[in-house]
Order: structure tokens, then sequence, then C-alpha cells
């Protein structure tokens, strides 16, 4: 689950780590109040949506005075922000963050995440920070710094110590490695606290004057396991819908696992491995998924019938593959899932059957006995390329 930018800092801070001081403002007069209790001269106005890239959208400005901080907040609140990460469509901003702007001296990037490879959470760091970290690793690879965690022992101390070092090599701000070392162990103890999959600190900042130097997290990013918000309502309860697909958001309250993309053939499947290899074999045969949907192990009839209702509201959708092995998910199941559907949405695509595994000839026969126009395939290529065929004549 992704949240907000003032949602990060709000863990963040939480947990002990430094940021500047500030709040979140749906309206430009509660951001004119929020800059009235900041002890500062100079605000940033940060539009918060789930997308990167948004200085290069106009989504951060800089305000000179509190006058400038609600001419800025309202001139943000409603516009359609175009990212590098949006794309042409953008995204609505319904909220901006207003925070203390604070003379940087030195950036930083860092990272916490999981490492697939080694499958163990790893530190990431490089003193090029304030930048896509990609054009980092392409441009100056050896600019980025890896440390990896055992999960028998965590984060040690002297690992975090030794990680400081290594970020901050100009001896002007050594003096600050206690506090560095004890922000990437509040960082930690956040990734583990939250059952996090990314933070992300972009630019992790030393700020001030000369006698008062302090390091702050400036932008942060949080990415959270799904699979764990049971232990997190508190974190649950901060999923913004307004920022989701409403498709997924639909599929997610209904149990499936449903992903929109770009292509034009829709896919119903059960299981994340079967699921994967099915839009993998429809891009062999030359076509492109329109949505990843697992339908899970166990879904009831009224649940396949949601799933194959979602796929067909997809406009892009020209040809529907359904691919079934079935276990626990009995084919029988399936086919009546889908001829319920069927008869509350008006089937206007080819759709191609695949059913294997437990009670196939009764699926079968109740897909046979519905009259439905469609096509059984016997096998996963053939029913691939069926669906492929049927979408380019569509």
């Amino acid at each position: 689950m992704n949240i907000h930018e003032y949602q990060a800092k709000e863990i963040l801070e939480s947990f002990g780590v430094s940021t500047l001081p500030g709040k979140v403002a749906e309206t430009p007069e509660e951001a004119e109040a929020i800059a009235n209790t900041i002890n500062s001269q100079k605000f940033v106005i940060k539009a918060q949506i789930h997308a990167g890239g948004r200085g290069k959208g106009g989504g951060v400005k800089l305000a000179n005075s509190v006058e400038e901080v609600k001419q800025l907040a309202a001139d943000m609140i409603g516009m359609q922000l175009v990212t590098p990460q949006t794309g042409p469509e953008g995204k609505l901003v319904r909220k901006v963050l207003i925070v203390e702007a604070a003379e940087i001296r030195e950036e930083y990037y860092l990272a916490l995440l999981l490492d697939r490879e080694t499958s163990k959470l790893t530190i990431i760091g490089s003193e090029e920070g304030g930048m896509d970290i990609e054009e980092v690793a392409a441009r100056t690879p050896g600019k980025i710094i890896r440390t990896q965690i055992d999960p028998a022992f965590g984060l040690t101390d002297f690992q975090a110590r030794e990680f400081s070092y290594k970020l901050i090599t100009d001896p002007t701000y050594r003096h600050l490695i206690p506090d560095t070392t004890a922000l990437i162990i509040s960082l930690y103890n956040t990734f583990v606290g939250c059952d996090c999959s990314l933070i992300e600190i972009n630019p992790l900042a030393i700020v001030g004057e000369d006698d008062d130097l302090e390091i702050v997290a400036l932008d942060s990013k949080v990415n959270l396991d799904d699979n764990s918000l049971w232990r997190h309502t508190e974190i649950a309860d901060m999923r913004d819908p307004h920022e989701e697909d409403p498709s997924e958001l639909e599929a997610s309250e209904s149990g499936l696992s449903y992903i929109r993309l770009d292509g034009n053939i829709g896919c119903m499947v059960n299981g994340a491995g079967l699921a994967m290899a099915t839009m993998d074999i429809i891009k062999q045969k030359g076509g492109e998924p329109a949505n990843f949907l697992d339908v899970g192990g166990g879904a009831s009839v009224e649940a396949v019938a949601h799933a194959f209702r979602l796929i067909l509201a997809d406009e892009n959708v020209k040809a529907v593959l359904v691919n079934i092995f079935g276990g626990i998910m009995k084919c029988d199941t399936i086919a009546t899932g889908i001829v319920e559907a069927a008869k509350q949405v008006k089937l206007n695509v080819p759709l191609v059957v695949r059913l294997e595994g437990t009670n196939v000839e009764l699926g079968k026969q109740i897909i046979a006995a519905s009259d439905l126009n469609l096509q059984l395939a016997e096998g996963l290529s053939e029913a691939a390329e069926l669906t492929v065929n049927a979408s380019n004549n569509a």
C-alpha cells in the first residue's frame, strides 16, 4: 500500500526520525494557518499525490511569506498535476504539505528495501541525493553504497555507524555521524515495526547554520506490505481511495487480486504463478494482457462473477481468457461463475476458456449447457493463441 508524503512523515516522526516542521492542508485557509504556526520566513508547498517527480510538474513551490503560501496553495489545490510518473492524464491534487524551508548544506540519498536476490533487508545510500537514484546508478555506480542486514540479528549499531561514515565523507560534517547513525536505526525500526516494503528518503539533508546543523529527512516515501495491514489498523486507515484505480480498489474489497494493465486481453486465472505464466504466454503469442487477476484458490461463485464483471468493465478489453487449473478451486465453480456473470453483464467480446483439474468435465458440461458464445481450449498454448487471434479480429 502506498501512502502520501505527509503520512510517511507522521509515521517516521513517531519512530524518532528527524524531519522539518510542517502539516498538511486541504484548503488555502488551512495552509495559511499552518504557515503561521511555523517559525520561518520561507516555506515549501508540496502537492500530495501518489507519484514522484512532483517538482518537475509544478507540484513543489517555494513561498517567501505566509500570504504567498495561501496563494500558492490555492493555485495547487484542485490542479491536475502531470509528472513523469502520472502519465499524460495527471492526478488531481486534493491536499498540500506545508513545511519549513531550511538552508540545505548537503543532500544524500537513503533507502531501506528488500533485496530480492538475497532475501535480505538492505540499506542503500549515496552522496548524490535529490536526484533519481536510477540515474546515479547508471552514471556513477561507485557512488552507491549498500549494507545488508542479517535477519537473525537485525541492524546492529556498528553497521549503522559504519554506513554513516561511508555516507558522510566530508570532514566538515563528521560531527553529525552519531545523529545519522541514530536516524538510520530509527528508519530500520520503522521498517520492521510497520511491516514496510520500502522506505526512501530523498533527500536526506544537512540543514541549518554552521553552529546549528542537523540531519533531517526532507522528503520521504513509504510503501507498506498489504498482507500485514491487519496488524496495523491505524496505517490501513491511511489508504486514500482517490489515489487508487477504482477497479483495483473494488477488487481488493472482494478479496480479489487485480491489477489493471495497458493491453486488450482480459485474464482470469486462479493462482498468482499461473496468472504470471498466462500473461507471459499471451505476450509470447503476440498479444498484450489487459490485467492481472487472481481469483484465488477458494473463491466463491459470486467472487468469480465479480471478477468477470471487473474484466468486462475495462473498455480496452477485446477478448477474455479464462485459465483455471482446478485444485482447491474446482472447475465447476469457475464455470458457474462465468455463466452467472454472463447473465448479468452483456458479453460482447470473444471468450476463450481453458479448464483443467478437479471437476473439469462437470465444468465443461456447465459451460456447454449455457449456450454462451465461447471457445474451449485443450491447453494453455492453444488458449493463448485463440485469444490473441480473437482480439486481433475483434
